[in-house]
């Protein structure tokens, strides 16, 4: 490769590959003598590229962080990937980062080549983002921990519980776990000596204390499925109990995979026992199954269909 420029770009497509690169190799690829590569290195250098070098058998090149931010080299999809991904996230529920990504998404579509901005135009006019309405989250707390799992240090922070007493914790960060619109960390709560799911938007002050994490057996190896475990345990559940007007083999069917418990009576009814985590949808399957029904458990079950009953009356035009 005699052109300088297009060679220094493909040198630096290849260093920003998160590896060591053996002088041998680049030069492989690029078709020039190693000579020319440690030459082309020195030229990345002085445009502000942090190129760095090590000796020996396993020695190399790699690209590593800088004081600045020096453009980067993008494939096709890697530009039309960021550029999709800016779009998502201009709407999400990282504080702050909706104006970055447009700032950052229009500076990336002035310079895509037309056939890559058709390509995001296409996927934008084929795609509806629904708006975040989850809390918002302070960036720089998601930072924190990142860098601080990724470097295997503890952390600090403040802590707003659900009732709103506020706590100090200190922890070893394990990983962040987006669930529904809503950020988590998985962490080892060194003062309660135990794993704690911390919802990300309570969080503040946080900042890695420089002390080491040893090796500690994570709570699941799915983490994602171990966060929305807890979210469920966490959440009130209320046991319901109902004598229904029809058999418990028909009424199975109408209740599918919500079919909960079904004990047939004697009088051709059954009772239903079943649990949720809101009354609103222990209301509707009531309501949905086409049959009369009294509810023995819980009274606020009783006091929410009252509730329902009034508006749907209102609704109707029946005065009580």
């Amino acid at each position: 490769m005699t052109d300088t420029p297009a060679r220094l770009l493909g040198l630096l497509s290849l260093l920003q590959i998160p590896r060591e690169w053996p002088g041998s190799e680049l030069a492989d690829r690029l078709g020039v003598s190693p000579r020319t590569i440690r030459r082309d290195v020195e030229r990345l250098r002085e445009l502000g590229y942090p190129v760095e070098a090590s000796r020996g058998v396993m020695g190399g090149y790699r690209l590593v962080a800088g004081t600045a931010m020096p453009p980067l080299v993008l494939d096709d999809d890697e530009a039309v990937a960021i550029a999709v991904g800016l779009r998502t996230a201009a709407g999400q529920t990282v504080d702050g980062i909706e104006e970055a990504s447009v700032r950052a998404l229009a500076k990336l579509e002035q310079i895509l080549p037309a056939r890559l901005r058709r390509r995001v135009g296409t996927i934008g006019t084929a795609t509806i983002a629904v708006p975040a309405t989850g809390p918002a989250v302070d960036p720089a707390q998601l930072t924190a921990f990142a860098g601080a799992i990724t470097n295997h240090e503890t952390v600090r922070f403040r802590y707003r519980a659900a009732d709103g007493a506020e706590s100090r914790r200190r922890a070893e960060p394990l990983r962040l776990v987006a669930a529904g619109r809503r950020w988590y960390l998985v962490a080892f709560d060194l003062d309660r000596d135990d794993w704690r799911v911390f919802r990300a938007d309570r969080v503040r002050d946080a900042q890695a204390t420089g002390g080491r994490i040893a090796p500690r057996r994570p709570p699941a190896t799915d983490l994602a499925a171990y966060v929305l475990d807890r979210l469920y345990d966490l959440a009130p559940t209320y046991q319901a109990v109902a004598v229904l007007a029809a058999p418990a083999d028909e009424l199975a069917q109408r209740l599918g995979s919500a079919v909960g418990e079904l004990v047939p009576l004697d009088d051709g009814g059954c009772r239903w026992r079943s649990h949720a985590d809101t009354l609103d949808w222990l209301a509707f399957r009531l309501l949905g199954l086409g049959c009369a029904f009294t509810v023995e458990e819980p009274p606020e079950l009783v006091a929410h269909l009252k509730v329902l009953a009034t508006r749907a009356l209102t609704g109707a035009g029946v005065t009580a």
